[in-house]
């Protein structure tokens, strides 16, 4: 394993090398924050895949890229004038590292947290006190949906706006659950009423997972790749038999699903 000299070496290493490619190579002369920004998300969601496929030296990979992303964004702030803001890595990381120590009293002050929920509680109400007007700033606006509705419910959980038991948001499903059909039902169907209606079951779904330990955002993902794994063995039974998928019946096609997943499960 090595030895904290060898991990300050490599993120030497790093460092040095950024230096050189920002002033000698093209591309990296040429990118700002906006340029990188785009790139970054693909990187993160690279390691977000690698994670799934539990791939560990995938993960290594993608977390040297993701560093590399991050020197790459400090570089750039030492480049800006003090007068807009400028800043280098050692900023960043001191930032990091205040911040850690200042919401972890519990390990560098006087206050007791002996379970993760207190902890959480606690990291919200330093937030506070830190400036912030609401525990909800902190959620990015672009998350996609079914993360931003979870990072929502775990932030205002955060500050005790929760239910008691699993059981009363199981009952908040079933109740979101008739409403939409109520509208579903209706003799002049409103789009937009369905629309919020069918919201309002998932974001009460996705309460409910948070009450019963499941991500929702991994426990859709992992359902959606098993289907597309499906569904391309399917074609590719079906192809192998020289047929056509637009030419079978639906019940044709149930015939080969159910093959596959046999297979797969097999």
């Amino acid at each position: 394993m090595n030895t904290r000299e060898q991990h300050l070496e490599a993120f030497g290493r790093l460092l040095d090398i950024m230096d050189d490619l920002r002033e000698k190579c093209p591309w990296d002369r040429k990118q700002t924050f906006e340029s990188l920004r785009h790139l970054t998300i693909e990187e993160t969601y690279e390691l977000a895949d690698a994670i799934l496929d539990r791939d560990v030296e995938e993960i290594k990979n993608e977390t040297g890229d993701l560093l590399l992303h991050m020197v790459f964004y400090a570089k750039l702030g030492s480049e800006l004038p003090a007068s807009e803001g400028g800043y280098d890595i050692a900023d960043a990381l001191h930032g990091i590292c205040d911040k850690l120590v200042e919401r972890h009293p519990h390990i560098y002050g006087d206050v007791e947290a002996n379970d993760e929920e207190t902890v959480k509680a606690n990291w919200e109400k330093l937030k506070l006190k830190e400036g912030k007007k609401s525990v909800l700033e902190g959620v990015p606006r672009s998350l996609p949906s079914l993360v931003k509705a979870y990072r929502v419910q775990d932030k205002v959980r955060g500050v005790g706006f929760d239910w008691d038991n699993a059981g009363q948001v199981w009952d908040k499903v079933q109740e979101e659950l008739g409403e939409l059909r109520t509208e579903l039902d209706a003799p002049e169907r409103d789009a937009e009423r369905v629309t919020d209606e069918f919201g309002d079951v998932m974001f009460a779904l996705i309460n409910y997972a948070r009450f019963v330990d499941v991500n929702p955002d991994e426990a859709l993902e992992r359902t959606t790749r098993r289907f597309m794994a499906r569904f391309q063995h399917l074609e590719m039974a079906v192809r192998e038999e020289g047929k056509d998928l637009s030419d079978m019946t639906l019940a044709e096609m149930d015939v080969y699903w159910d093959r596959a997943k046999q297979a797969l499960k097999s």
